[in-house]
Parts: structure tokens; C-alpha cells; sequence
């Protein structure tokens, strides 16, 4: 594949990207469920104390959710779209 054509097939406009942001935090907060509770658990009734107390947790969280929220999955979300809008006009002409 070329150049022109794997720029033409990342290239989306800002709403769309905005919208696959959205989808890949959503995405991103459901799979990591499990690391948010923890998190949530140990904050709770804590202020200050909560950025040394839960230092564990919060890496823990981060970690997960980094793993689901990285550029390289926003291009794979914008891959995927083009293709689809692709398809999509492809069956329409």
C-alpha cells in the first residue's frame, strides 16, 4: 500500500475523530471495570491522602487504560471507519 493511500485512509474529519475518541474511552473504561472499582474503592472518604494511598491503584488503572486509549488504536478505530465509509459508497454506486 502507498503512501497517498494509507494517509487517504487515516485522514478523518474532527467530528468523526472526536466521535472514535469517545468510543475508544468508553471501550477503555468498560474493559477495565475492574481496576476503576479498585481505584474507586480505596479513594473513597479520602482527599489529599488519596495521591499516596492509592498510588498502586491509580497505576494499576493507568496501566489497563493505556493499553486500550494509545494512537496506535485511534488509527486502527480510523482505518476501520474509512473502510467502512469505503464500503458504504461502494454499495450505494
Amino acid at each position: 500500500m502507498g503512501y497517498v493511500q494509507e494517509a487517504r485512509e487515516n485522514h478523518v474529519k474532527k467530528k468523526v475523530e472526536e466521535a472514535l475518541r469517545s468510543k475508544m474511552k468508553q471501550k477503555a473504561l468498560k474493559e477495565c471495570e475492574l481496576y476503576t472499582s479498585k481505584y474507586a474503592q480505596c479513594a473513597m472518604g479520602r482527599t489529599l491522602s488519596v495521591v499516596w494511598k492509592c498510588r498502586k491503584q491509580a497505576a494499576e488503572l493507568n496501566d489497563c487504560l493505556h493499553q486500550f486509549t494509545n494512537d496506535s488504536v485511534l488509527e486502527e478505530m480510523k482505518r476501520a471507519y474509512t473502510l467502512q465509509q469505503d464500503a458504504k459508497e461502494r454499495a450505494k454506486a
